[in-house]
């Protein structure tokens, strides 16, 4: 596959400020930060997994801060209530009528903490949200604000008082980040940040990426550049998540189900915004294979046999990727 020299692209660089933001609250977690980022870019949600003291809650506060907009945070429990996160009508009877006051889903990016702790009818209302960029109350639909972006955690352990997320849920989010502990030299740096942090005052977050340029940078993703030979490549990545038997027996002993047509439309958003963020003109098959299991992770769902043989999702899409052919 050729492609046409094209003068270097430093759009990445215009988000660099937010990434030094959020360098000063979080030490390592790359790979949750460059997540945040795409989805940010792709307009796409982001579901994070990870233990308990991981920094997931920080990074998201830190990547608010550093964007022009309104941010709220909830606390997913079993006794939430879907006017607790859509609103409600109140009476005015001074007016004689209804009054909707808005929830906070109505704030530009969401923080919904441990949102595997909702209850079903929570979990619809923000399917809503997340899917049709709308809530419904009674008869009437409200738009939700232009720039929208749910970042939701939930903790793999502690399973008690939790609701597994339905797969339709699942299905909306761009894409699925897991958190792992950071190496010693990162926790050494932790340990000094925290150090500093109690002996002089926070950070001030940077000039605020605004949601001009926001929006502007959105239109240079999709203006990216993605050969046909990729666009099909993508589908084969997908379409081999459906029927992974063509290409091995393991595979098809592995795999229950696939990865949905989303998948193959995240694969394209989050392959742009990766090729975007490292500066460069065209998207390549490394950037596709770079995003591909933090957006098909969630999307494929193994076999009772394969979880058994201790296989994971990630097992799974590293063998899928070895054999589907690059063009």
């Amino acid at each position: 596959m050729s492609f046409r020299p094209q003068p270097a692209n430093v759009g990445g660089s215009h988000l660099d400020p937010v990434r030094e933001h959020i360098a000063t609250r979080v030490i390592g977690q790359k790979q949750l930060v460059d997540a945040m980022l795409i989805c940010l870019l792709s307009d796409g949600h982001l579901l994070v997994e990870g233990l308990p003291g991981l920094a997931k809650t920080t990074a998201v506060k830190a990547l608010a801060e550093a964007i022009e907009g309104n941010f709220h945070r909830i606390q997913f429990t079993p006794d939430l209530l879907p006017a607790d996160l859509i609103g409600t009508d109140i009476y005015r009877p001074e007016k004689g009528e209804f009054e909707f006051r808005a929830g906070p889903l109505f704030h530009n990016i969401l923080l919904a903490d441990e949102v595997n702790r909702a209850p079903a009818k929570v979990q619809s209302a923000l399917l809503e949200a997340m899917g049709e960029h709308q809530v419904t109350v009674g008869q009437v639909s409200y738009q939700l604000p232009k720039l929208f972006m749910v970042l939701a955690t939930q903790n793999p352990i502690e399973h008690e008082g939790t609701y597994h997320l339905p797969e339709a849920q699942l299905d909306r989010f761009l894409m699925h980040v897991w958190v792992d502990y950071p190496n010693r030299e990162e926790e050494l740096a932790i340990l000094q940040l925290d150090s500093r942090q109690q002996l002089a005052a926070p950070t001030p977050a940077p000039t605020e990426f605004s949601q001009r340029q926001l929006f502007s940078a959105r239109e240079e993703v999709a203006r990216l550049y993605l050969d046909p030979k990729l666009n099909n490549y993508i589908v084969d990545v997908v379409q081999a998540s459906r029927n992974p038997g063509a290409y091995s027996k393991d595979l098809k002993r592995w795999c229950r189900f696939g990865a949905s047509p989303r998948a193959t439309i995240a694969l394209a958003r989050c392959a742009r915004a990766r090729a975007w963020l490292d500066g460069e003109e065209f998207v390549t098959p490394h950037h596709i294979q770079a995003v591909a299991k933090d957006v098909l992770r969630h999307r494929i769902l193994l076999t009772f046999e394969g979880e058994a043989e201790g296989v994971t999702t990630d097992d799974f899409i590293t063998r899928l990727l070895e054999y589907v052919a690059i063009p």
